[in-house]
């Protein structure tokens, strides 16, 4: 009697982890944890990579916890792994990565019988993974999904290859070793656009702060110093862009449980963290290689200044409270700074004592805006990753309404100051600066209590056409000031 062919439900299906059923890899994942949580124990994976990947792996998640819940899914293969489940099939997790770090993921999707994995001296992948699948389910007694070259020998084994990918190459190798059943693709955009997103390029808005020394020296009208002061805006950006990249990376936990952080191509597995390790120090060579041979030396200092303010920032002080917010106005203010060190011009005491207390209040804008958002949402307790409480919405509010004032103040007090009028004709036009000044500080606050503020202020600000008509009746001001006797 001829043995009765397996049912559907009776084939157990297989599925890969990395880059399979999540957007990034376990491994990765977990070295960029180390790095960024415990810089000198991640010293250790150099003496486990000398016992091999699978030592290297089980160092790791013994080192490390991850957050299955917040991973990167691949939501279309989620789905249909869950219809699947819920008409009775047999579904097994295999995967490269370690059982410690595997089984979180299982027992937060609900969706396996087994969790086949690496341990301290198996690393399971290709025709590792190949043979123990055979083993337990026997030849082309499996469906198997995978995403990329190395799943080539489980498909060989494979009874059909689903295969995850956007290149129509592995398809076909896929098809030449197995019957390919379905084909998702990785739903991730173009690896130069999630780059260029990567590298926050509006961002580069808050580096216009680089221009401010060249226009209340007068010295927009001569090219040397407009081209010193473009040059610098260059280098800021490449490493303000490599600070973003560095930034994203450590926060990428607490960014993937933020409602719009979460979008970031790092946090949303739209980009490798390898590529960002190496393109934020590639970054950050360039910019000082630029400062170096075309700027002065102070210009040079203040970048590394900024990078190494930023750096403290990430890594801990950003859970200070109001040391967080003294920080962040300071790192704008720090960019007026190296307009003024690349022009080689002294520091304005006015000039920075403005800057302190104007960037001090958008700050505090950004800090009151997330607290919003978390009593919105219901979180009462800590913020993650901040210093704050949502009770703290209140005092946080007025901390930052009164250092706005007081930049205005700063500025009706600098109108007096003898030496403006060598820069200005009629310095009393400047008092039409201070009403101005008072109205944009008021509405940018009525703006965040009403929640519609922008997680950077000085991007709102930016972009905000009522800011930009301001600031155009503000040149008018500092113009009249400047011409008219």
């Amino acid at each position: 009697m001829p043995t009765p062919l397996p049912l559907p439900n009776d084939i157990p299906l297989v599925v890969d982890l990395d880059g399979t059923l999540i957007k990034t890899d376990l491994l990765v994942e977990s070295a960029n944890r180390l790095v960024t949580r415990q810089p000198l124990r991640s010293l250790s994976m150099l003496g486990w990579l000398r016992h091999g990947r699978a030592a290297l792996k089980a160092g790791l998640a013994d080192a490390v916890e991850l957050d299955a819940a917040s991973l990167p899914y691949h939501e279309p293969l989620l789905a249909w792994l869950r219809e699947q489940h819920a008409g009775g099939r047999r579904i097994v997790l295999a995967t490269a990565s370690h059982q410690a770090l595997a089984e979180p993921v299982a027992r937060h999707l609900g969706l396996f019988e087994a969790v086949l994995a690496s341990d301290g001296e198996l690393n399971l992948k290709a025709g590792r993974k190949r043979d123990l699948l055979v083993a337990r389910y026997g030849d082309k007694g499996f469906d198997y999904i995978g995403n990329d070259a190395a799943d080539l020998a489980v498909w060989s084994a494979a009874r059909t290859a689903h295969v995850v990918s956007d290149a129509a190459s592995l398809v076909k190798r896929a098809r030449a070793v197995a019957e390919v059943g379905t084909v998702w693709p990785t739903d991730q955009p173009p690896a130069w656009q999630a780059l260029w997103r990567a590298l926050r390029p509006h961002q580069w808005l808050k580096n216009t702060l680089i221009f401010v020394p060249l226009l209340a020296s007068h010295g927009y009208g001569h090219a040397e110093l407009l081209l010193q002061s473009m040059l610098a805006f260059v280098a800021f950006g490449l490493a303000a862009s490599s600070v973003y990249i560095g930034n994203d990376l450590i926060d990428i936990a607490d960014d993937r449980h933020h409602p719009r952080k979460r979008r970031r191509p790092f946090a949303a597995g739209d980009v490798s963290l390898l590529h960002g390790w190496c393109l934020a120090p590639l970054l950050a060579v360039a910019a000082f290689t630029l400062s170096a041979t075309l700027l002065a030396p102070a210009f040079t200092a203040t970048l590394a200044i900024y990078l190494g303010l930023t750096l403290a920032y990430s890594l801990r002080l950003k859970q200070v409270a109001l040391l967080d917010v003294m920080l962040l106005a300071g790192l704008y203010t720090l960019r007026i700074i190296a307009g003024t060190a690349a022009l080689q011009l002294p520091l304005s005491f006015w000039l920075l004592s403005f800057s302190v207390f104007i960037f001090c209040s958008l700050a505090f804008v950004k800090r009151f805006s997330e607290l919003a958002d978390a009593r919105q949402d219901g979180r009462e307790g800590p913020l993650r990753g901040r210093g704050y409480h949502a009770s703290d919405l209140e005092i946080v509010s007025s901390f930052g309404s009164a250092t706005g004032y007081i930049a205005v103040l700063v500025l009706a007090l600098y109108i007096q100051d003898p030496h403006t009028a060598e820069l200005y004709a009629s310095p009393k036009f400047i008092w039409l600066a201070c009403p101005l000044l008072l109205y944009w500080i008021s509405r940018t606050w009525l703006i965040a209590h009403r929640g519609q503020m922008h997680d950077d202020p000085i991007v709102f600000a930016l972009t905000d056409r009522v800011s930009w008509a301001i600031g155009v009746c503000l040149a008018g001001v500092f113009a009249l000031a400047t011409l008219v006797p």
